[in-house]
Protein backbone atom coordinates (compact mmCIF):
# COMPACT_ATOMS: atom_id res chain seq x y z
CA UNK A 1 0.00 0.00 0.00
CA UNK A 2 1.53 3.33 -0.97
CA UNK A 3 1.56 6.24 1.44
CA UNK A 4 -0.16 8.57 -1.00
CA UNK A 5 -2.87 6.18 -2.10
CA UNK A 6 -4.01 4.77 1.19
CA UNK A 7 -7.71 4.65 0.50
CA UNK A 8 -9.25 2.70 3.34
CA UNK A 9 -12.72 2.15 1.94
CA UNK A 10 -13.47 -1.57 1.70
CA UNK A 11 -16.47 -3.65 0.77
CA UNK A 12 -16.40 -6.17 3.62
CA UNK A 13 -15.42 -6.00 7.26
CA UNK A 14 -12.76 -8.63 6.57
CA UNK A 15 -11.18 -6.45 3.88
CA UNK A 16 -11.30 -3.50 6.28
CA UNK A 17 -9.55 -5.48 9.01
CA UNK A 18 -6.87 -6.58 6.54
CA UNK A 19 -6.36 -3.03 5.27
CA UNK A 20 -6.14 -1.67 8.80
CA UNK A 21 -3.63 -4.37 9.72
CA UNK A 22 -1.47 -3.19 6.81
CA UNK A 23 -1.78 0.41 8.02
CA UNK A 24 -0.67 -0.63 11.52
CA UNK A 25 2.36 -2.45 10.10
CA UNK A 26 3.28 0.43 7.82
CA UNK A 27 2.99 3.26 10.34
CA UNK A 28 3.77 1.71 13.73
CA UNK A 29 7.45 2.57 13.81
CA UNK A 30 7.18 6.15 12.56
CA UNK A 31 4.24 6.84 14.87
CA UNK A 32 6.11 5.29 17.78
CA UNK A 33 9.04 7.68 17.31
CA UNK A 34 6.79 10.73 16.96
CA UNK A 35 5.08 9.74 20.19
CA UNK A 36 8.33 8.83 21.93
CA UNK A 37 9.79 12.28 21.21
CA UNK A 38 6.83 13.77 23.05
CA UNK A 39 6.30 11.40 25.99
CA UNK A 40 9.97 10.28 26.16
CA UNK A 41 9.43 6.93 27.87
CA UNK A 42 9.31 3.65 25.93
CA UNK A 43 6.43 2.11 27.90
CA UNK A 44 4.39 5.31 27.76
CA UNK A 45 5.04 5.60 24.02
CA UNK A 46 3.80 2.04 23.49
CA UNK A 47 0.65 2.76 25.53
CA UNK A 48 -0.05 5.93 23.57
CA UNK A 49 0.63 4.14 20.26
CA UNK A 50 -1.93 1.52 21.19
CA UNK A 51 -4.43 4.29 22.01
CA UNK A 52 -3.72 5.89 18.63
CA UNK A 53 -4.57 2.73 16.72
CA UNK A 54 -7.67 2.09 18.82
CA UNK A 55 -8.86 5.63 18.17
CA UNK A 56 -8.04 5.34 14.46
CA UNK A 57 -9.94 2.05 14.22
CA UNK A 58 -12.98 3.56 15.92
CA UNK A 59 -12.78 6.64 13.70
CA UNK A 60 -12.29 4.97 10.32
CA UNK A 61 -15.72 6.18 9.21
CA UNK A 62 -14.59 9.77 9.86
CA UNK A 63 -11.56 9.52 7.55
CA UNK A 64 -12.58 11.23 4.31
CA UNK A 65 -9.43 10.77 2.19
CA UNK A 66 -9.00 14.57 2.04
CA UNK A 67 -5.52 14.16 3.50
CA UNK A 68 -3.00 11.36 3.46
CA UNK A 69 -3.57 8.55 5.93
CA UNK A 70 -0.19 9.39 7.46
CA UNK A 71 -1.27 12.97 8.19
CA UNK A 72 -4.48 11.72 9.81
CA UNK A 73 -2.60 9.17 11.94
CA UNK A 74 0.11 11.67 12.94
CA UNK A 75 -2.56 14.14 14.02
CA UNK A 76 -4.18 11.46 16.17
CA UNK A 77 -0.74 10.51 17.57
CA UNK A 78 0.13 14.08 18.50
CA UNK A 79 -3.26 14.67 20.11
CA UNK A 80 -3.08 11.42 22.07
CA UNK A 81 0.48 12.24 23.17
CA UNK A 82 -0.56 15.69 24.32
CA UNK A 83 -3.56 14.25 26.15
CA UNK A 84 -1.22 11.82 27.89
CA UNK A 85 1.10 14.66 28.95
CA UNK A 86 -1.86 16.79 30.12
CA UNK A 87 -3.14 13.91 32.25
CA UNK A 88 0.28 13.59 33.83
CA UNK A 89 0.40 17.33 34.47
CA UNK A 90 -3.08 17.40 35.99
CA UNK A 91 -2.08 14.70 38.44
CA UNK A 92 1.16 16.50 39.37
CA UNK A 93 1.34 19.28 41.91
CA UNK A 94 3.71 21.50 39.93
CA UNK A 95 4.21 21.60 36.16
CA UNK A 96 7.99 21.73 36.57
CA UNK A 97 7.76 18.47 38.49
CA UNK A 98 6.24 16.87 35.41
CA UNK A 99 8.92 18.32 33.14
CA UNK A 100 11.63 17.04 35.47
CA UNK A 101 9.70 13.79 35.76
CA UNK A 102 9.68 13.33 31.99
CA UNK A 103 13.44 13.73 31.82
CA UNK A 104 13.97 11.48 34.86
CA UNK A 105 11.72 8.82 33.30
CA UNK A 106 13.86 8.98 30.18
CA UNK A 107 17.06 8.42 32.16
CA UNK A 108 15.47 5.51 34.04
CA UNK A 109 14.14 3.95 30.83
CA UNK A 110 15.90 0.65 30.09
CA UNK A 111 15.53 1.37 26.38
CA UNK A 112 17.34 4.73 26.53
CA UNK A 113 20.89 4.34 25.30
CA UNK A 114 21.79 7.97 24.75
CA UNK A 115 24.62 9.90 26.30
CA UNK A 116 24.53 12.94 28.58
CA UNK A 117 24.06 15.36 25.65
CA UNK A 118 20.98 13.53 24.38
CA UNK A 119 19.59 13.36 27.91
CA UNK A 120 20.22 17.07 28.36
CA UNK A 121 18.48 17.79 25.04
CA UNK A 122 15.45 15.76 26.14
CA UNK A 123 15.40 17.57 29.48
CA UNK A 124 15.49 20.91 27.67
CA UNK A 125 12.70 19.85 25.30
CA UNK A 126 10.63 18.72 28.29
CA UNK A 127 10.73 22.27 29.68
CA UNK A 128 9.24 23.80 26.53
CA UNK A 129 5.59 24.80 26.34
CA UNK A 130 3.41 22.30 24.51
CA UNK A 131 3.27 23.99 21.09
CA UNK A 132 7.00 24.76 21.03
CA UNK A 133 7.76 21.18 22.05
CA UNK A 134 5.65 19.76 19.22
CA UNK A 135 6.97 22.19 16.59
CA UNK A 136 10.57 21.60 17.68
CA UNK A 137 10.18 17.81 17.59
CA UNK A 138 8.55 17.84 14.15
CA UNK A 139 11.17 20.16 12.69
CA UNK A 140 14.27 18.80 14.44
CA UNK A 141 13.62 15.06 14.36
CA UNK A 142 11.40 14.75 11.28
CA UNK A 143 12.75 17.74 9.32
CA UNK A 144 9.14 18.54 8.55
CA UNK A 145 8.32 21.60 6.45
CA UNK A 146 6.19 24.28 8.07
CA UNK A 147 3.49 23.80 5.44
CA UNK A 148 3.25 20.11 6.42
CA UNK A 149 3.16 21.08 10.09
CA UNK A 150 0.22 23.39 9.38
CA UNK A 151 -1.71 20.48 7.89
CA UNK A 152 -0.71 18.10 10.65
CA UNK A 153 -1.54 20.51 13.44
CA UNK A 154 -4.77 21.46 11.66
CA UNK A 155 -3.89 25.13 11.42
CA UNK A 156 -4.30 27.46 8.49
CA UNK A 157 -1.59 27.12 5.89
CA UNK A 158 -1.06 30.82 5.22
CA UNK A 159 2.21 32.68 5.56
CA UNK A 160 1.14 34.14 8.89
CA UNK A 161 0.57 30.70 10.45
CA UNK A 162 3.80 29.34 9.01
CA UNK A 163 5.54 32.40 10.43
CA UNK A 164 4.09 31.57 13.85
CA UNK A 165 5.35 27.99 13.53
CA UNK A 166 8.79 29.25 12.50
CA UNK A 167 8.80 31.64 15.43
CA UNK A 168 7.83 28.80 17.80
CA UNK A 169 10.68 26.70 16.46
CA UNK A 170 13.26 29.48 16.76
CA UNK A 171 12.11 30.42 20.26
CA UNK A 172 12.36 26.74 21.22
CA UNK A 173 15.90 26.56 19.81
CA UNK A 174 16.85 29.66 21.80
CA UNK A 175 15.39 28.20 25.02
CA UNK A 176 17.17 24.89 24.44
CA UNK A 177 20.46 26.70 23.81
CA UNK A 178 20.00 28.67 27.03
CA UNK A 179 19.17 25.45 28.87
CA UNK A 180 22.41 23.87 27.64
CA UNK A 181 24.44 26.93 28.70
CA UNK A 182 22.92 26.93 32.17
CA UNK A 183 23.54 23.18 32.64
CA UNK A 184 27.15 23.04 31.48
Amino acid sequence: MSQKNSNISCRTSEELKQKFSEIVKQYSESLYWKIRHIVLNHEDANDVLQSVFIKAWKSLDDFQNKSKISTWLYRIAINESLDFIRKQKSSAVLESDVDDGLANKLMADDYFDGDRTIALLQQAIATLPEVQRIVFNLRYYDEMKYSEMSKLLNTTEGAQEQGALKASYHIAVKKITEYFKSHD
